[in-house]
């Protein structure tokens, strides 16, 4: 055999020729990039995409993750014909299985969310559902979901007929080799080393799949993925199977089926799967090869998918597959562009490679090609992950956990269970003494609630807001009413400095900068089109000093952002100060009474005034006491040096004793904020949207001068905007969380971004943008769980228009 000749240079370079990989470079070749070279180190489609099932389902949660997927959809029925290979696409739907109440409420919700994008999914009775797939038993189903254009494709066609594909656009796919050695200059990859000689490059893209843990370390890169096995069967052949039928999931008995010729491929996400090689590393020679099959997990979704098919008891297993698959710290893929190199580009991790290929090969081939995907891809972006979520321990345990909750009920707010507790504030154990209920964000423990006596512990597994009545309703008032302590260390903390600090961060904002020391900006960091890439504070502590203030899950996002813009000449330093600072959120219409009475400085309304902040002290200790509300109310974020924090929460809950004081959770928080129409970036506010979209023109300074976006929003200012992002109080109390379906005179308008329920307004209220023609309009309604409610658009917020509360 021949050794692999490769060229001594390439402009891209990608790295796997798996289903991700050969997806990749055939869109590469359809947008017309040239010099591009995929390397293989064994042959196509040898990682985990020959032993895939080929299931391909559309519809997801967020909206542009169900646009990637329509992509895929749309792409296995064009492009067989197109290259001349079949793929072995067969559009015959999709039935999913309610076999609960619980599940058929999902499934209305899910219904919703696909009107509200225009996706044509449809709700089936159990008869309808039986007319579908008529080998079913319809004992305990209490419904379906039907989507026409899902199906199922052959996994080792497709890849090939990427490959085609490809090499007819001039990409060249050379297998049998792998790359041991990756040079990096800087923030660049110039080189990719192999046994067959050097190949210099421009851009390095890792679909190494199964290997890209890895790959990645030959970049100094821990990425978040690991292995773990997954298993299936196919049945013996019999002439009792219909033709045509659809591909059948039923989740609450954890079984997904394949329609194969005369027979079916049965697989399920059981409890109990194994992460084979503990720290995600397989062997280097580990190449088409499957483990033992393990008979004991693969009764846990047989067993229930004989029941619900009895044909199953009288056919016999012809084979069992178990195989390695990828998975992520929270089960999405990766896609994009690592934050630490300019160059190198991730398209890994993705349990669900063979139904995501398509259209992640086109927006990352978009992404290389114009500099912008197309989309917001922050669901699948490597910078919602933090340094824990690549450690070996965490991956093995959230790898299991995560496989296993595949089917599980989508409950609103979960949980995790699996890798808790290594992030905690100073206030940890004093929270959980206090009857703490902690949530995860980002690793961090965050009270979500707290136990009170005698009062019925609410529940995560329920779609219903009624059961939070109590508990955070008690919480959301003491806000309103009196005084309340909130642990807010999980919150992402920078400070930037340097000679050239100012010019530089009000270049990058979109609001002005130029305020004396102790001032506190609410802002936007915009990209080039106007899109909002970060949503932060940022305090002016000196001439030359800002301490900038955002979420707890946006601290590798932000930061990279803010970094990866930094002139190169020194003139500006960033450091992460997140652990050095706890924070405590001192709020309510009774919090400066508790405060005067631990500090001898001015915290008076023109000591401290609102979009302010001053260096304090508490007692002995000193803080940076910035007068700011995520809730809507008087109060101060405390930001306090974490050897002082303890000290700080004891004494100021001996201080509001006499007021009170008490505390509150982050479920409270959400009710809080809705109130006040205060968004939420990833969910309200994403790259997708603009300031003026969202109604926060009034933190754009047009006027400044230039900044990252002017002119992009200048235009969009002097045009008008397409859409607005509007607040809806519903006349009826439906349970709401974002995603329902906003119409008006029975025409389907969008989707919201965020619901919750109001307890000081007493109603369920919503967001969601509108196109500019409806957004004056008054009447609307909007579709929960396939309820719907009469609903009033409302000018500004809920709760306090006027801020009598915030600037009091």
């Amino acid at each position: 055999m021949n050794a692999p000749q490769l060229p001594a240079q390439a402009r891209i370079v990608i790295v796997g020729g798996g289903a991700v990989g050969c997806s990749i470079a055939y869109h590469l070749a359809r947008l017309g990039a040239k010099d591009v070279l995929l390397l293989e180190r064994s042959t196509l489609t040898s990682g985990c995409t020959w032993h895939a099932a080929g299931l391909v389902g559309q519809l997801r949660g967020k909206t542009n993750l169900t646009r990637m997927m329509q992509m895929s959809a749309r792409l296995y029925a064009a492009i067989g014909e197109e290259v001349g290979q079949d793929v072995g696409w067969h559009g015959t739907g999709s039935l999913r299985l309610a076999s609960s109440a619980n599940r058929w409420l999902e499934l209305k919700r899910s219904a919703t969310i696909a009107r509200s994008i225009g996706f044509d999914m449809h709700l089936l009775s159990p008869r309808e559902a039986y007319d579908k797939f008529p080998l079913i038993d319809l004992e305990g189903v209490h419904g379906a979901a039907f989507v026409p254009s899902d199906g199922y494709v052959d996994p080792y066609g497709l890849t090939q007929a990427y490959a085609k594909g490809a090499r007819a656009g001039g990409v060249r796919i050379v297998e049998g080799v792998t790359v041991t050695a990756v040079e990096r200059m800087g923030k660049r990859i110039t080189a990719v080393r192999t046994a067959h000689g050097d190949v210099r490059c421009e851009i390095l893209v890792n679909a190494a799949g199964l290997w890209a843990r890895q790959f990645g370390e030959l970049a100094g890169l821990e990425l978040p993925v690991t292995v773990v096995e997954h298993q299936y069967l196919v049945t013996e052949k019999t002439d009792r199977i219909p033709p045509g039928l659809p591909s059948l999931r039923d989740p609450d008995n954890n079984f997904y089926l394949k329609p194969e010729p005369g027979a079916f491929a049965i697989g399920g996400w059981e409890e109990g799967t194994v992460a084979p090689y503990g720290d995600g590393r397989l062997p280097p020679d580990f190449a088409q090869q499957l483990f033992p099959q393990n008979m004991e997990r693969l009764e846990r979704f047989v067993v229930p998918a004989a029941t619900r098919l009895p044909l199953l008891n009288e056919l016999g297993i012809r084979t069992v597959i178990n195989g390695p698959i990828p998975v992520s710290a929270d089960g999405e893929p990766i896609i994009g562009l690592h934050p630490d190199l300019d160059n190198y580009f991730l398209a890994c991790g993705f349990t669900a490679g063979i139904a995501g290929s398509g259209g992640a090969g086109q927006v990352l081939a978009r992404w290389i090609v114009d500099g912008d995907p197309g989309m917001d891809l922050w669901a699948f972006d490597v910078r919602r992950f933090s340094q824990h979520h690549a450690s070996p321990a965490y991956l093995h345990d959230v790898g299991i956990e995560t496989y296993a909750a595949y089917y599980k009920m989508g409950w609103p707010n979960e949980e995790r269970v699996a890798a808790r507790g290594a992030r905690r504030s100073p206030f940890h154990d004093k929270l959980l003494a206090a009857g703490a209920v902690h949530g995860s964000k980002n690793g961090w423990e965050r009270p979500n609630w707290f136990r009170r006596g005698g009062v019925p512990e609410p529940t995560h597994e329920t779609f219903d807001r009624q059961v939070w009545r109590d508990t955070v309703g008690a919480e959301h008032r003491l806000v309103r009413e009196g005084v309340a302590l909130i642990d807010m260390s999980s919150f992402t903390k920078f400070e930037v400095g340097g000679p050239g600090a100012f010019e530089y961060l009000n270049w990058l904002a979109a609001a002005n900068l130029d305020k004396p020391p102790g001032a506190a900006v609410y802002t936007q960091l915009c990209n080039a089109r106007g899109g909002i890439e970060a949503d932060l504070t940022i305090v002016r502590l000196a001439d030359d000093r800002f301490y900038l203030v955002t979420g707890s899950g946006f601290g590798t996002r932000d930061g990279g952002w803010i970094r990866a813009h930094m002139p190169a000449d020194g003139s500006v330093q960033f450091s992460d100060v997140t652990s050095a600072r706890a924070v405590l959120n001192l709020c309510g219409p009774l919090a400066r009474r508790v405060l005067e009475k631990v500090t001898r400085d001015d915290v008076s309304n023109a000591g401290i005034p609102y979009m302010s902040a001053k260096h304090i002290r508490i007692g002995l200790a000193p803080a940076l006491a910035v007068r700011i509300s995520y809730v809507g109310e008087l109060g101060w974020e405390l930001h306090i040096p974490t050897e002082y924090a303890a000290y700080v929460f004891d004494t100021l809950l001996e201080a509001g004793a006499e007021f009170g004081i008490g505390h509150a959770g982050y479920r409270a928080i959400d009710s809080l904020r809705m109130e006040k129409r205060y968004l939420y970036w990833s969910a309200d506010i994403t790259p997708d949207y603009n300031p003026f979209e969202a109604g926060l023109g009034f933190a754009v300074a047009l006027n400044k001068g230039d900044f990252q976006g002017r002119e992009a929003l200048r235009r969009i200012k002097a045009e008008g905007v397409r859409q607005k992002l509007c607040c809806f109080l519903l006349e009826r109390p439906l349970p709401v969380y974002g995603g329902e379906t906003i119409l008006r005179d029975g025409r389907v308008l969008g989707s919201t971004s965020s619901g919750n329920y109001g307890f000081t307004v007493e109603k369920s209220i919503v967001f969601g943008y509108v196109p500019a023609a409806d957004a004056q309009a008054t009447a609307f309604e909007i579709e929960a769980f396939g309820e719907t409610t009469p609903a009033v658009r409302i000018d500004g917020c809920a709760y306090d228009p006027q801020r009598a509360r915030l600037l009091g």
